[in-house]
């Protein structure tokens, strides 16, 4: 776990302090699949900046991420930037917009804090490749592989009835 001690860092209002660390990012599970980050320890830029009221934590990298595509469950790969903004306020009295979670007894864990960012900017459904056809419904096989129909679809044993009312008509 990547930690970042507050007490070490001593700013005055208006005083920044810049850093890289090597940031451990943990896997993600995500849709009942694990996508993990490659490699696992990343450089990480780190920004504090202090204000008046309190201090403005920034964080950017680079992560590379691997899982299984979401619609043919091939292998996919994602490269994304992250950059990351939180807020801790001097005097937050108990309003959670002023305090950042990532921020105890004046340590910033910044390896949670960059697992968080690296979920919040993960697409919708990781793909292989934007053209992914996916599974075929009928028999599984890939459709990236193997385009193909099927001739005549089986029908569902449970819309038996209603496509007699159908034939009926």
């Amino acid at each position: 776990m990547t930690v970042l001690h507050l007490r070490q860092v001593r700013l005055r209002p208006g005083e920044e302090y810049r850093d890289t660390l090597d940031v451990e990012l943990a896997a993600v599970d995500l849709g009942g699949q694990q996508y993990l980050p490659v490699p696992s320890t990343v450089p990480a830029e780190i920004v504090l900046t202090r204000t008046t009221n309190g201090t403005v934590f920034a964080l950017s990298f680079d992560a590379r991420v691997h899982g299984p595509c979401f619609r043919c469950l091939d292998d996919a790969a994602l490269d994304l930037h992250i950059r990351a903004r939180e807020y801790q306020a001097l005097d937050p009295q108990n309003d959670p917009e002023l305090q950042t979670e990532y921020v105890r007894d004046s340590v910033l864990d910044v390896s949670t804090w960059a697992h968080d960012a690296l979920v919040l900017d993960l697409p919708d459904k990781i793909l292989c490749r934007p053209d992914c056809a996916g599974l075929c419904p009928i028999c599984g096989k890939n459709l990236n592989d193997e385009p193909h129909t099927h001739d005549e679809v089986p029908s569902d044993p449970r819309w038996a009835a209603l496509e007699e009312l159908r034939d009926q008509l």
